[in-house]
Formats: C-alpha cells, sequence, structure tokens
C-alpha cells in the first residue's frame, strides 16, 4: 500500500466548503480497481476486507449523516395546538356576549319566571321551574349593564332562550335573546383584546365577523350572581 497516500487521496466538502476530510480511496489506484499492487491484498485478497476500506465507510457515513441532500425529507415535530378558549356565544338586546362554557350547565328553553314576594333586587328577578326545580332567575342586563332594547333575530334562531349557569351554592338560570352556539376563539386574540372598559365584568373585546363581542370575566361574573342571591 502506498505510505503517502498521495495519489488515493479524496476530500470531502464540509458545509459546502473544499477541504474538509481527506479519505484514503487506494483500492482505486493501488487495489482491486487500480493495478493490484497493494501488499495488503496478500492478507485481505479483497480492498473490502481491508481496514482502511472500513474505516473511510464509517467516515463517510459519519459525514453524511450530518448533511441533507436537497429535496431530501425532514421530519419536524408536529407543531403545538394553538391555545384556544371555550365560549358560549349570546346576545342580550343589541349586545353580542361571550362567556366561558365552563359556567355553563346547559341551554333550555325560555320558561315562565315567578316574581318572590318581597324582593326588591333588580338582580333577582324571581324563580323559574326547571325540569321540577325552582330555580333562581337572574337578569343579566341588570348586572352587565346592557340596554333591553330588542335587535332584530337572526334569521332560523328559536328564542329566547336560557341560560343555566353553575354558581356558588347551586344552579342559577339567566334569560337571553339569542344564542349562537359554543365556539372556540383563539387565546391569543383574546389577550390581544384585553378591555380597559369601565366594566369590570369586561374581560376583552373582539371583532367577530362583522360584530363586536364582549368576553366577560367569568369569576367577576359568577362572584356578583352569588352575592345577589344573599
Amino acid at each position: 500500500m502506498n505510505d503517502n497516500h498521495g495519489p488515493g487521496l479524496t476530500y470531502l466538502p464540509e458545509d459546502g466548503a473544499a477541504g474538509a476530510e481527506a479519505l484514503d480511496t487506494c483500492w482505486n489506484i493501488i487495489g482491486v480497481r487500480g493495478d493490484n499492487s497493494c501488499p495488503r491484498l496478500v492478507e485481505y485478497i479483497r480492498c473490502l476486507n481491508c481496514p482502511v476500506f472500513a474505516n473511510a465507510a464509517t467516515v463517510l457515513l459519519d459525514r453524511y449523516s450530518l448533511q441533507r441532500e436537497p429535496g431530501e425529507l425532514v421530519y419536524a415535530p408536529a407543531p403545538e395546538a394553538v391555545p384556544t378558549r371555550s365560549l358560549v356565544v349570546f346576545r342580550l338586546g343589541g349586545e353580542w356576549l361571550g362567556l366561558a362554557t365552563r359556567c355553563l350547565v346547559e341551554v333550555a328553553p325560555h320558561q315562565p319566571v315567578h316574581s318572590v314576594p318581597h324582593q326588591r333586587s333588580r338582580t333577582l328577578l324571581g324563580v323559574a321551574n326547571v325540569r321540577g326545580a325552582l330555580v333562581p332567575c337572574i337578569a343579566l342586563h341588570e348586572l352587565l349593564g346592557v340596554e333591553q332594547a330588542q335587535a332584530p333575530a337572526t334569521p332560523g334562531r328559536v328564542l329566547p332562550r336560557m341560560l343555566i349557569l353553575a354558581a356558588q351554592g347551586g344552579s342559577v338560570v339567566a334569560p337571553v335573546d339569542e344564542i349562537d352556539g359554543i365556539r372556540r376563539f383563539e387565546q391569543r386574540l383574546i389577550d390581544a383584546g384585553a378591555s380597559e372598559d369601565s366594566n369590570r365584568f369586561t374581560a376583552s373585546v373582539l371583532t367577530d365577523g362583522q360584530r363586536t363581542l364582549r368576553v366577560l370575566d367569568e369569576q367577576a361574573l359568577m362572584a356578583a350572581i352569588t352575592r345577589s342571591l344573599t
């Protein structure tokens, strides 16, 4: 074998630069693909059995494992799910509101509200019969400062409805003028719409299509509902 390794040197470029690492490709010069003058052929018969060839193969594999051929498929980690918040969207008068669905027990058909004797609270409307149980009925428009003026109903909607909410100590019902449904909004949009509104129940204001949606601060709202029942 050529001890100087001169004619059998091949250079592998590193990240496109020349001359990073030299490999001895003597099998092409003095090996079985060359003139067969390598003295190691007496011992190893074939270049494939020679340690020089094995070492070159290892270097090549190590080098190629760090490089990606153009167009090669790359397996990237799956993108993280976009954080969202689930809201029940409803209308009171001419205003659209969103409340965290964790506050919602269910949506029920509208029921007659029966007044409570000697009750002077403007927030507590009375009680409603929900599947045989009398449940306190809350005037959300009074709490939220929403005008009761009626807005045109969305075609195809059944009006009105009642939200059954999970208040501390038990459920309460709240009549609403229209239910749009339960929808998911990106958390970043809710955070970006954080409101400086003087109304303490407003957490954020979003643009929802052609309308404005006020996202309610559920903690402040549910605490106020609980206070109104005591």
